[in-house]
């Protein structure tokens, strides 16, 4: 399989776009971060390991939602209702501001603004009794080949709790179809979703 190519001007867009947002949405963050800590005392990241272009690891870096765990060990499981979830975190994940931090990663270069999204490597939930890692996954090879991404097409059209070999399918269809254009409307589309409140819903977020 040839070398996939990303459309030229996405680098230098998640370069000024990320940084622009980084210092934009400063105040925010520190009121979010003052919010995550009063609720729940205990560090206002969570870091994560998670798998990014041709399988290189990165720390991913999020609003932590969840309640204070020891040695940061939060198992990889989605529950509609969790009850790890800490009040300012459900607010959080239902607009999507728990992984605006990941405008660090964007910046470094581990990710972009649209792409497959970054998981991790292993897995832990109930699909653990048919693949171990992600690497496991049929859809896996394709989707690997591009930097992940804060939103992307499966992100927004696949179910949230749809299988994994579902949301890959959708990661694939977004890879081999991949065009600045599509980034642009994807990114519109997940301003929709966010002012809507719909990233933790189960249904179609957006049309």
């Amino acid at each position: 399989m040839s070398e996939i190519k990303e459309p030229f001007l996405k680098r230098p867009f998640d370069l000024i776009f990320s940084a622009l947002g980084l210092i934009v949405s400063f105040p925010l963050q520190i009121i979010i971060s003052l919010a995550i800590y009063t609720e729940d005392p205990g560090p206002v990241y969570f870091v994560q390991e998670r798998v990014g272009k041709r399988g290189r690891l990165f720390r991913a870096i999020k609003f932590r939602t969840m309640k204070y765990c020891e040695n940061n060990k939060y198992l990889d499981i989605d529950l509609e209702e969790d009850p790890r979830v800490t009040k300012i975190g459900k607010i959080l994940r239902a607009i999507g501001l728990d992984e605006l931090p990941q405008l660090i990663n964007i910046l470094k270069g581990d990710m972009s603004f649209v792409g497959p999204r970054a998981l991790p490597l292993g897995i832990e939930d109930g699909e653990r009794s048919h693949y171990r890692s992600i690497k496991e996954i049929p859809g896996y090879y394709l989707r690997s080949q591009v930097f992940p991404g804060l939103t992307g097409l499966a992100q927004i059209y696949a179910p949230k709790d749809a299988s994994r070999k579902d949301k890959f399918y959708y990661d694939n269809l977004y890879v081999r179809n991949m065009s600045f254009l599509s980034d642009l409307k994807l990114i519109f589309r997940s301003f929709w979703v966010t002012f809507k409140g719909k990233w933790e819903s189960r249904e179609k977020k957006a049309l």
